[in-house]
């Protein structure tokens, strides 16, 4: 079982920035690939950022420039660095850990941007 805890979500002005974390139970090291999706109300839930073991990362084509995803493996925590923020980033984020055992979800935090 793993456990994910996602934090630093809040309301923030158009052209902000926020910094997400999520804090993992286990090792991130032993984990495939660390994510970052968001869901807004009446829409599907998308990826928004991965960082693979191998260091690789990849965004989603809205957030590219403007969110960089990176990792402390010492402290098992993956963050979501997100400037330039607009009222379309609003939405709850969540982290995912994917292992072979399976993927597994946080919470998900609150990130509401407003114009």
């Amino acid at each position: 079982q793993v456990q994910l805890v996602e934090s630093g979500g809040g309301l923030v002005q158009a052209g902000g920035s926020l910094r997400l974390s999520c804090a993992a139970s286990r090792s991130i090291v032993s984990a495939n690939s660390m994510g970052w999706y968001r869901q807004a109300p009446g829409s599907q839930r998308e990826l928004v950022a991965v960082i693979t073991r191998g260091g690789s990362t990849n965004y989603a084509d809205s957030v590219k420039g403007r969110f960089t995803i990176s990792e402390d493996i010492a402290k098992d925590t993956v963050y979501l660095q997100m400037n330039s923020l607009k009222p379309e980033d609003t939405a709850v984020y969540y982290c995912k850990m994917w292992r072979v055992s399976g993927g597994y979800w946080g919470q998900g935090t609150q990130v509401t941007v407003s114009s």
